[in-house]
């Protein structure tokens, strides 16, 4: 069949029929750059090339049947060889005549594939970045051959990420602050939007697999890692800096006294220390009410021997040393959903005695109209939930009560949550006894003195 039409070929000829057009030629190879294949190819080549790509051709009883069609598919596919050519093969010998059809696109060089799907100056750029890689260092071009896409969507600061994965090698453990380091184009941010690329650079130079310490680990939306493990190591930037032996700002601790009777720091109730200064402190209390969202932390009332936590998400990590609370009720109240309850049983890792509030299916079901839409639910199993708490988990994440329910902590409403806390979690009061209404409880005189809390906050015993 001769390629009388290629300029007037219609391009969508053949493709109602599920014959490869040139169109569907291009896709299947811009589907290998886009995997990385056509990089990897050009920089660690292999006898994949000359590449062969099967085409779908008209069968003789489609060539007979639509003569025309399959002509301006054909002719499509021969005007536009050149980057690659065609093997043809002869069908309808025996029906309509001898027709030469394409069988198969061969390219003879990844060069050829890369510039039918106009890549030529993106394949020089990366070729260019991965040499200037292996200039640093020879190992590193094993990550741009890991990271081909990477590598050509960072551009130069790949090479500049390579310059800190160099420096961290040559200076284990600087004991600086990020701030501290003086390398080219290197400063905060851009280690905080680079730091998986310098993490596996590193790996690759040591010769060693993050795969047993994943970059930036920590609780993931279905992981089993726990933040409450490294209380010093919360957040990305702070396990970045833990792995590399550089100094971070100490993890802040934000608490409430709901007692004013028990002396802080003058009139001050709502105080920020550091986590260490948190796990030394020695306060009259006997309640902790632990809670995600900072309206309603600030909304809770007075209550005798009292403390309001805040943490955000999943930021209650600060807990995990903090032994004076093993002699305190605690009691955690966050958003009903299956987040919350993940929350809740990595609490429990460190605490086993802390008790849910407002996450109970009454609550639940009472603020239908507050329902909200869980759009990434935990998988997770957890294994210290209460049996209550672990049907309304298992319910949600099977999303008995409907697709995907969510009740957030600040839509509760006030009076339910006032009357809810002030009887406390079900199994801590003693039988026959009733719940303590902290609205109208007397105050309790506290025996410590300021001085001692002023010591306790400074760290000096």
């Amino acid at each position: 069949m001769p390629a009388k039409s290629g300029a007037g070929a219609t391009r969508s000829a053949g493709a109602s029929r599920n014959w490869t057009t040139l169109a569907g030629l291009r896709a299947l190879s811009s589907a290998a750059w886009e995997r990385g294949q056509l990089l990897r190819e050009a920089l660690e080549p292999t006898e994949a090339y000359p590449r062969r790509r099967a085409l779908k051709r008209p069968s003789a009883t489609e060539l007979r049947d639509d003569y025309a069609t399959a002509r301006e598919w054909a002719a499509e596919l021969f005007a536009s060889a050149g980057t690659y050519i065609l093997e043809t093969v002869d069908v309808g010998r025996t029906t309509i005549g001898s027709n030469q059809l394409p069988a198969a696109a061969v390219f003879a060089r990844v060069e050829d594939e890369a510039a039918f799907v106009g890549r030529t100056r993106e394949l020089a750029r990366f070729r260019s970045l991965a040499d200037a890689l292996a200039a640093l260092d020879p190992a590193l071009r094993t990550w741009a051959f890991k990271r081909p896409l990477q590598l050509l969507a960072l551009g130069d600061a790949a090479l500049t990420a390579a310059l800190v994965a160099l420096w961290l090698r040559e200076n284990p453990g600087p004991g600086i602050y990020v701030r501290q380091l003086s390398l080219p184009g290197v400063h905060t941010k851009f280690l905080e939007t680079h730091r998986r690329v310098i993490d596996e650079m590193v790996a690759g130079l040591e010769a060693t697999s993050l795969e047993d310490d994943p970059p930036d680990a920590g609780v993931t939306a279905d992981g089993d890692e726990t933040l409450l493990v490294s209380p010093v190591a919360r957040t990305p930037a702070a396990r970045f800096a833990e792995r590399h032996g550089f100094l971070h700002p100490p993890e802040l601790v934000r608490f409430r006294l709901l007692d004013p009777a028990i002396p802080l720091l003058g009139d001050a109730r709502d105080v920020m220390v550091t986590a260490e200064a948190f796990r030394s402190l020695r306060l009259p209390v006997e309640s902790v009410i632990a809670t995600e969202n900072l309206v309603n932390y600030l909304s809770l009332p007075d209550r005798p021997r009292s403390l309001a936590l805040f943490g955000a998400g999943y930021g209650f990590s600060s807990l995990r040393d903090a032994g004076w609370l093993e002699d305190c009720e605690v009691l955690y109240w966050g958003d009903l959903d299956t987040h919350g309850f993940r929350i809740l049983d990595q609490l429990r890792a460190v605490h086993p005695h802390v008790s849910s509030v407002l996450m109970d299916e009454a609550t639940l079901l009472a603020h239908r109209e507050a329902w909200g839409v869980e759009t990434s639910p935990s998988r997770a199993l957890l294994t210290r939930l209460t049996v209550e708490e672990a049907e309304v988990y298992e319910a949600l994440g099977n999303n008995r009560y409907g697709n995907g329910v969510r009740l957030e902590q600040e839509l509760v409403r006030w009076d339910w949550a006032l009357e809810r806390i002030a009887a406390g979690p079900i199994g801590l009061r003693p039988a026959g006894t009733d719940a303590v209404d902290f609205r109208s409880t007397p105050r309790i005189e506290s025996d410590i003195s300021t001085s001692e809390i002023l010591s306790d906050l400074r760290g000096d015993r």
